[in-house]
């Protein structure tokens, strides 16, 4: 990478939600003016609404950040920001009791994979820069009105068909996107997904060889993603986490298939330029990009 990797910080969960809502708070703010804008919120009902915003964010990331291990904490939204390179100590030692493995090995194969991330942003010019066009239109657009009609009757079945679709398809955000911009949120995802995918597949096959307890670790860590507590599998839904487990699945599927078709060569022209990047349906069906980009 031309530019430096952050150095890695062993942090407790409280740590992380702090960062994270810092980081949080570069999306919250434009939405926060958007609805001043279009509310007429002013004085002391704007500040009240920021911090109950920002106490729901919080409260939303403590109970998430008891499950994170590790996390490459970039703020696509704010460059001030300097990266950071995040360890969740209580919970990558809760983990390893939980799925019986050797600590160091959990540790080695976690920071794998964060590592990888921190590599992908530093090495790919266009990725952050590109990532955060995505979201800032996606920002710009959402949909914060409320309809008063709407409000004078009770919502039809048509209604919460629509709602549980929106959710399902992208949590919260599939609601406030709207589907007139679905394509652009489509991008987004195929993005994130080859992010994520590429990072699951680098950190098993660096971890051959490496990591002893690898197939352990592989087999218990996709059974903690898929076994959840009821509760916090709505939860997930609701805030697009579940959204997240699909594209370590979609996007490692697209790695592994583009690999064993062609070969890591073939996978590292998807970082050539955003024109690359595989689109959600060619991510379903990679013969389809190695068509199109002729890897």
């Amino acid at each position: 990478p031309e530019t430096a990797l952050p150095a890695p910080e062993w942090i407790d969960r409280g740590a992380w939600s702090r960062a994270n809502l810092t980081a949080l708070s570069s999306m919250l703010d434009p939405l926060a003016e958007k609805a001043q804008a279009m509310g007429g919120m002013r004085g002391p009902s704007r500040a009240v609404t920021g911090l109950v915003a920002t106490a729901e964010a919080g409260a939303l990331l403590g109970l998430v950040g008891r499950r994170v291990l590790g996390q490459y904490d970039l703020a696509l939204l704010d460059a001030s920001i300097a990266p950071r390179l995040l360890f969740v100590g209580p919970n990558l030692a809760e983990a390893a009791r939980a799925l019986d493995a050797p600590a160091d090995d959990l540790l080695s194969w976690v920071a794998l994979h964060e590592v990888t991330h921190a590599v992908q942003f530093a090495a790919v010019p266009w990725l952050r820069e590109h990532l955060s066009a995505l979201l800032r239109e996606l920002l710009d657009g959402l949909q914060l009105r409320v309809r008063p009609e709407a409000l004078l009757r009770l919502p039809r079945a048509a209604d919460l068909r629509g709602l549980l679709d929106a959710v399902r398809e992208g949590g919260l955000a599939g609601i406030a996107i709207g589907r007139e911009r679905k394509g652009l949120f489509e991008r987004v995802q195929a993005t994130m997904a080859l992010v994520e995918g590429h990072a699951e597949w680098t950190m098993d096959a660096a971890a051959e060889g490496f990591v002893p307890s690898l197939p352990l670790l592989r087999s218990a860590l996709d059974r903690r993603r898929t076994e959840r507590p009821p509760v916090m599998r709505l939860l997930d839904r609701l805030l697009g986490l579940e959204l997240k487990l699909k594209q370590y699945a979609e996007g490692r599927r697209f790695c592994d298939a583009v690999v064993e078709a062609r070969g890591p060569e073939a996978l590292r022209l998807a970082w050539r330029s955003p024109e690359h990047v595989p689109t959600i349906a060619e991510l379903r069906a990679p013969a389809t990009w190695l068509a199109r980009t002729g890897a």
